[in-house]
């Protein structure tokens, strides 16, 4: 919360960010685009381990400070999202609107790339999950919904894991 409390742990908060353990986003950039994502750019991640390795200085402007963060009273759950459930490769046998993925199940450590063979030959790389850890659990939402025809086989989802294909209404006949 604070520059006292960040500065004695600089060395492992640069680790942590190299290894892209925090933020705690689970996915492999560039592996899907998603409109939640939260992950550190390069850049971001460039000026953190610059910082580190300047001595982790204060700076000199307090104006500069971010506001502290205010904790709002936690929202209502949302309703539960609509789509179907699948636990290992699975062919769609009618035309779908992805609006993203949800591991429900993984088992911690796994890691899994998700891509949809579309029936003509193409594969869209759809979620990378990489040595995924159960407090990463969030929904891993598309930038733009991703359609699915008929017949196009999601690939990937390694044994255990039990991964929410969320869907708009079906997508319409091409």
């Amino acid at each position: 919360m604070t520059f006292q409390d960040a500065r004695p742990h600089d060395v492992a908060i640069k680790e942590a960010v190299l290894s892209r353990r925090m933020p705690p986003w689970g996915a492999v950039k560039g592996f899907g685009d998603f409109r939640n994502d939260q992950g550190l750019t390069q850049e971001q991640i460039e000026l953190i381990t610059d910082w580190v390795e300047g001595g982790t200085p204060r700076g000199n402007n307090p104006n500069a400070l971010p506001a502290p963060p205010k904790f709002d009273a936690p929202s209502p759950r949302a309703p539960p999202a609509r789509g179907v459930v699948v636990t290992a490769d699975v062919t769609i046998d009618h035309p779908i609107t992805l609006d993203g993925l949800l591991p429900e199940t993984v088992p911690n450590g796994a890691s899994m790339q998700i891509v949809a063979a579309l029936p003509d030959g193409r594969i869209t790389p759809l979620l990378w999950l990489y040595e995924y850890r159960d407090a990463y659990r969030h929904p891993f939402l598309f930038r733009r919904p991703v359609d699915l025809p008929s017949g196009t086989v999601i690939r990937g989802i390694q044994k255990g894991a039990r991964l929410l294909l969320m869907s708009r209404a079906e997508a319409k006949s091409r």
